[in-house]
Formats: structure tokens, C-alpha cells, sequence
């Protein structure tokens, strides 16, 4: 490939199309090679990154969920898209010197998705920036113990699972307690980082590039005495999310009992199967508690909505999805808050004409 080849819009769509198919065969040796050989070819390190790797990445996701590739094709694209990003970080066009400060790249505790943390990492130390990149499912009280001892300029907190919202929160919250600043990034702190400041962060970056422009651009001052605490959500006072969070067992064991006696099949149901369904109906307990945290109904309904997309594109019947946010519903009869939210889903779904099961079996 020619400089001039990297520089023309078609060109560029055929080198994504490229490491797509290298990734979606499996093909790690022909991935790295793209990718290298494209800095090679004069094509800056950052544009590799943001404008061929990260949008492959997104496919990947798009791909699993339309169910064109499996769990297991979805680990192994990521990984070997991973890889790349490691082959190019030590590529000589990646090599720079660091100037501008120290900052820590971390994902929230439970959160497995890196690969965005990852890519921002390698773009803040193209721009000069010493970096401690900590990697998936950084426990906060392990974070807080990295940033005594190594003081960085900014914590960059990422998360894809909105789940993982309420953690998010505690660790946004200890890390100004202790004077750093944070951003935060990813799919699960909203399209439009509402969610960011919600839970009280210092900026929000819609993706690896604007995160690196406003850490660039805007530096974070550090946090004063005024920073938001965890205790100032008031609707938290009503103790919905507390209690939903400690009966979620007990939540899935009553709901599958009873979709056991509406459907009386589901009691022929080998044991993976069982635990298959179990594990979605968990999933619908945990975004109903994240909602209850934020007081938003819309990220309830927009799971509901989209794991019925998610079933639908697997075939799974549909009949037991509606009656699950029924009996669901029925446990929670003295929660305003989630009754009111499982029943707007419900509607939700009837408005749609989507009423999938709860027993999809396939999560990334």
C-alpha cells in the first residue's frame, strides 16, 4: 500500500473491510500484518486505531447480535483485534515521548469489555502522555491503592455494562475523595454520557478520540470539598434498588417457579437449559436494580426491548418474556418504582409486537 492509497476514503473503507474479514476467519497473522503494515505505508498509529480497529470492533458487536457469529467467534475477533492493537503499540511510528503527565486507564470492577480502555490508552500515549493502563474488572479499593501511590493527573474509568453503573459510582466517588479527577467512557454512561453526570464524574468522552481531545484540549482540576457524594441521589431513599439487590436470588428462584406453572414444558428442561433461563432472568434483575439506582425507566425498557431484538434474531419462541415481567411484576407489587417500570416495558414490548422468551442462550 501506497501513502497516498491510505489517504482516500474508499481506500480506508477497504483496509476496515480487510482486518474485518482477517478477524471474522480468525486470522490473527493476517490481521497484525494489515495493521502494520498500514503504519508502514504511512498511515498515522492514532487513525489505525480509531478509524480501522474500533470500527471492526463495533461490527463484532453488531455481528454477534444479529447471531452471525457465536460467543465464541466474538471472544476470539476481540482477542485477536487486541492483538493487533498490541502489535502496533510497539511498532517504531508508536514510539513517543511522554511530557504531558501521568494518567490511569481502568475498567470498572465486573466489567470485562477492555478493548475500548485499551484504545484509549494507546491514543493518550501517542499524544505524549505516561500512561498506567490497569485493564478489565479493576477492583476500587485495588484502583484507589494505584493512585496513592503513583498520583496521576486523571483517572479515564470505562464501562460498557450499564450494570455496572452503581459501582461506577462508588469508584467515580472514592477517586475524588482522594483528589484525582475522572473521566468516564463507554456504552453504559448513555449515548449522550447522561449517566456521567448523574453519577457526579468530572468530563465524559463519547469515545477514545474526544476522550483524548478533552483530556488534551481541557485539563480536570482536581476535585474539591464540593465533589458529589454516593448518598446524593435522592430517590435512593426510598430503598427500592437496596432491597431488589438483596433478593435477586430469591427474585429469578419465584419467577421461574412460576414460569414453570404457566408453561408447564419448561419443567422438562435439562439443567443447562434451566440455568440458561435463570441467568436471563438475572440479567432482568440486575438492569431493573441499575434503573431503581438511576431512576430511569428508559434504561430498563431499552434492555427489555433490546434483548427481545436479541432472542428474536436466535429463534427463540416467544412466550415467556411478557409473563416473566408479569410475575416479576407480582414480587414487587409494594415497589413503586419497579412496578411501574415493569409495566411500562411490558407495554413497551405489546407496542412492538415483540414478546420473545426470557431463555435466550447466547451472551457475549
Amino acid at each position: 500500500m501506497s501513502t497516498d492509497f491510505l489517504t482516500t476514503p474508499s481506500d480506508m473503507t477497504c483496509l476496515v473491510t480487510g482486518l474485518w474479514e482477517a478477524v471474522f476467519a480468525g486470522d490473527e497473522y493476517t490481521a497484525t500484518g494489515l495493521v502494520l503494515r498500514a503504519v508502514d505505508d504511512g498511515l498515522a498509529p492514532e487513525s489505525v486505531l480509531l478509524d480501522v480497529i474500533a470500527p471492526v470492533q463495533a461490527r463484532v458487536g453488531e455481528e454477534w447480535a444479529a447471531n452471525r457469529m457465536s460467543v465464541a467467534q466474538e471472544h476470539a475477533a476481540t482477542a485477536i483485534n487486541d492483538r493487533a492493537v498490541a502489535a502496533l503499540s510497539v511498532h517504531p511510528a508508536a514510539r513517543t515521548t511522554t511530557g504531558r503527565g501521568r494518567i490511569t486507564v481502568a475498567c470498572v470492577d465486573g466489567e470485562w469489555h477492555a478493548l475500548p480502555a485499551r484504545l484509549l490508552a494507546e491514543v493518550l500515549k501517542l499524544r505524549g502522555w505516561q500512561v498506567d493502563y490497569l485493564g478489565a474488572q479493576v477492583p476500587t479499593p485495588h484502583l484507589i491503592a494505584h493512585l496513592h501511590r503513583t498520583g496521576p493527573e486523571l483517572v479515564a474509568l470505562s464501562s460498557s455494562i450499564a450494570t455496572r453503573l452503581p459501582t461506577a459510582h462508588a469508584t467515580i466517588t472514592a477517586c475524588q475523595a482522594v483528589g484525582v479527577p475522572v473521566l468516564v467512557g463507554g456504552a453504559a454512561f448513555g449515548p449522550d454520557g447522561r449517566y456521567a453526570r448523574l453519577l457526579g464524574a468530572d468530563a465524559w468522552g463519547a469515545d477514545a478520540r474526544s476522550a483524548a481531545d478533552r483530556i488534551q484540549n481541557d485539563p480536570l482540576p482536581r476535585p474539591g470539598s464540593g465533589h458529589q457524594t454516593i448518598d446524593d441521589l435522592p430517590h435512593l431513599d426510598d430503598q427500592e434498588y437496596t432491597m431488589v439487590t438483596r433478593t435477586g436470588t430469591r427474585l429469578v428462584r419465584s419467577v421461574l417457579h412460576g414460569l414453570e406453572a404457566a408453561f408447564p414444558a419448561m419443567r422438562q428442561y435439562s439443567d443447562p437449559e434451566r440455568e440458561h433461563t435463570a441467568e436471563d432472568l438475572a440479567h432482568i434483575v440486575d438492569f431493573l436494580a441499575t434503573a431503581l439506582y438511576l431512576d430511569d425507566v428508559d434504561l430498563f425498557t431499552g434492555f427489555i426491548t433490546w434483548t427481545a431484538s436479541i432472542l428474536t434474531a436466535r429463534g427463540v419462541p416467544a412466550n415467556s418474556l411478557p409473563p416473566a415481567l408479569h410475575l416479576l411484576a407480582g414480587e414487587l407489587k409494594d415497589f413503586a418504582r419497579a412496578t411501574r417500570m415493569l409495566h411500562d416495558a411490558t407495554s413497551r414490548l405489546a407496542a412492538t409486537n415483540s414478546v420473545p422468551s426470557a431463555s435466550a442462550r447466547n451472551h457475549p
